[in-house]
C-alpha cells in the first residue's frame, strides 16, 4: 500500500504509517474521530485500515487496546470486514473487547457496530460461531453505561446466542430490562429492538421461561409502526403459542398493537388451531399433521408440540369448575387418554406444580377442591423488593421524560391542554411533589 519511509501512498493518499501516527500522538479522541473517518475517500479508507506498515509490521501489535482504543476499533473492525486482509486472531479479538476504553469507543459508535458484525461474519466464515459469543459479551456488557441503554450490540449478541443455541449466555443481558434509548450512543435503526426482543424471546421460550418469553414476544408485537414488519407477525405466531402453554389461551396484544398484525394472523393457519384449542391430544395431532408443512415452514413446531403436550392439562382444570370427583378412565376419555396411568402422572405433576388441588383415592377416584394460594415470606418479600425496584426504574423514567427538550418543547406549544405537563405525582411530596408550580 505504501513505499517505505514515504508518508503517503503514490496516489497521494495517506498511508497506513500516517494514520497509525496520528493515532499514536493524538490526545483528544474527538480529533482522531474526526480524522479517522476523513483521512481518506470512503471507498478506500478501510482498504487503507486493513492493510499492514510499509514495514510489514502489523499495526494492531503496536498499538495498546486500552490508550489507543479508537485507533485500534478502526483498524480492527476494517480487517474483520476486509476480503483480503488475514483475519486476527481470537485472542487479539478477546483482549481488545476486554481492555477497551468504553468511554473512547463511544466517540465512533457506528464502528463498535461494525466491529460486533466483524466479529460474528468471521466466526460463520470459519464455522466457529461460538467463539464469538465471548467477544461480545464483553462489547454489549461493557459498552454502554448500564446495560438498561439499549444498542445495536444487544440484537447482535442474543441473536447470535439463538443461532448457536447456547441460550443460557444470553440470560445476563436479557435480565436486564431496556428502559433508556440514546441515538448518540449507538447507531441504532427500527429493526435492531424487533431483532433483540425477538431473539430474546426465542432464547427464553428454548429455555421454558415462558413468562419472560410471552414478555419479549409481547414488546416485539406492539412494537409502533407505521406498516408492521415481517418479524412481528413471526413474534406474534410465537406469543400465541407460548401463552396456550402458559395459560391455556390466548390473550389480548396491547392496544396500540398495530391492528392488521390481529388481521394477518387471523389469516393464517394458526387461527383454526387457537380456536380448538385446548381439545383431545389426537384431534390436535390430525390438525398439525394435516398443516404440518406450513407450521414446519415457521420453525414452530416444537412450541406446537409443547402446547399440545400441555393440552390435557387445561382440559383437567376446567373438569374442576364443573366436577367434584371423577375416576381417572372418565378424565382420560375427556381428554383423550386411555391410560390411566399416564392421566394419573399429569394429574399428580399438576398437585406437585399446584395447578389444581386434588386427591387421588384408592379406588381411583379425584376428588377436586378450590387452590388455596400459598405464599412464604421469603416470596412476599422478594415480590415487594422487584415492585419496589420497578417503581424506581419506572420514576427515573418518568423525570428523564420529563426533563428532556423534546418533551419540554411539546408541553410549552400544548400548555393549554389539560394533557400535557409534569403530572402531580412524578416526584414524592419528600421531593417537593406538592410544589404550586403556577406560582414557584
Amino acid at each position: 500500500m505504501s513505499a517505505a519511509g514515504t508518508s503517503q501512498t503514490t496516489s497521494g493518499l495517506a498511508s497506513l504509517d500516517d494514520v497509525l501516527q496520528q493515532i499514536t500522538t493524538s490526545t483528544n479522541p474527538n480529533t482522531l474521530h474526526h480524522y479517522l473517518k476523513s483521512f481518506a475517500p470512503k471507498e478506500v479508507r478501510d482498504v487503507i485500515l486493513a492493510s499492514t506498515l510499509s514495514s510489514g509490521q502489523d499495526p494492531l501489535s503496536a498499538l495498546d487496546p486500552e490508550r489507543n482504543t479508537l485507533g485500534f476499533l478502526y483498524i480492527l473492525s476494517a480487517r474483520l470486514h476486509s476480503a483480503s486482509a488475514p483475519t486476527p486472531n481470537i485472542s487479539i479479538i478477546e483482549n481488545f473487547c476486554n481492555q477497551f476504553d468504553p468511554a473512547q469507543a463511544r466517540c465512533a459508535p457506528e464502528r463498535v457496530t461494525l466491529l460486533a458484525k466483524g466479529i460474528v461474519r468471521v466466526s460463520e466464515s470459519s464455522n466457529t460461531m461460538k467463539y464469538a459469543l465471548a467477544p461480545l459479551l464483553s462489547l454489549v456488557t461493557r459498552y454502554p453505561p448500564h446495560l438498561s441503554y439499549l444498542t445495536t450490540l444487544h440484537a447482535i449478541f442474543v441473536k447470535t446466542c439463538v443461532t448457536t443455541s447456547h441460550f443460557t449466555a444470553a440470560l445476563p443481558v436479557l435480565a436486564v430490562p431496556i428502559t433508556a434509548v440514546d441515538i448518540n450512543l449507538s447507531d441504532l435503526h427500527y429493526n435492531d429492538n424487533l431483532v433483540y426482543h425477538y431473539s430474546g424471546g426465542m432464547a427464553l421460550g428454548a429455555l421454558k421461561r415462558w413468562r419472560e418469553a410471552e414478555e419479549f414476544f409481547e414488546i416485539c408485537v406492539s412494537a409502533p409502526a407505521h406498516v408492521p414488519a415481517a418479524i412481528q407477525l413471526e413474534a406474534y405466531k410465537k406469543l400465541v403459542l407460548v401463552q396456550l402453554i402458559q395459560y391455556g389461551k390466548t390473550s389480548a396484544a396491547p392496544k396500540y398493537t398495530h391492528p392488521a398484525l390481529s388481521r394477518l394472523l387471523k389469516n393464517t393457519q394458526y387461527s383454526a388451531l387457537l380456536k380448538m384449542y385446548p381439545a383431545r391430544v389426537d384431534t390436535l395431532r390430525i390438525y398439525v399433521t394435516k398443516e404440518q408443512e406450513y407450521f414446519a415452514q415457521d420453525r414452530n413446531l416444537g412450541l406446537i408440540n409443547q402446547a399440545i403436550d400441555r393440552a390435557p392439562v387445561w382440559l383437567i382444570k376446567k373438569l374442576t369448575a364443573t366436577y367434584l370427583t371423577l375416576g381417572l378412565a372418565d378424565i382420560g376419555r375427556e381428554v383423550g387418554i386411555d391410560s390411566e396411568e399416564e392421566i394419573r402422572a399429569i394429574i399428580v405433576s399438576m398437585i406437585d406444580a399446584q395447578e389444581i388441588n386434588a386427591t387421588i383415592s384408592a379406588d381411583n377416584t379425584v376428588t377436586f377442591a378450590d387452590v388455596v394460594p400459598k405464599f412464604s415470606k421469603d416470596e412476599l418479600d422478594r415480590i415487594l423488593v422487584q415492585a419496589q425496584e420497578h417503581n424506581r426504574v419506572l420514576l427515573d423514567v418518568e423525570r428523564a421524560v420529563n426533563a428532556s427538550k423534546e418533551y419540554l418543547t411539546k408541553a410549552m406549544k400544548n400548555k393549554d391542554d389539560g394533557g400535557w405537563g409534569i403530572e402531580e405525582d412524578v416526584f414524592p411530596s419528600s421531593m417537593g411533589g406538592d410544589v404550586n408550580w403556577a406560582e414557584a
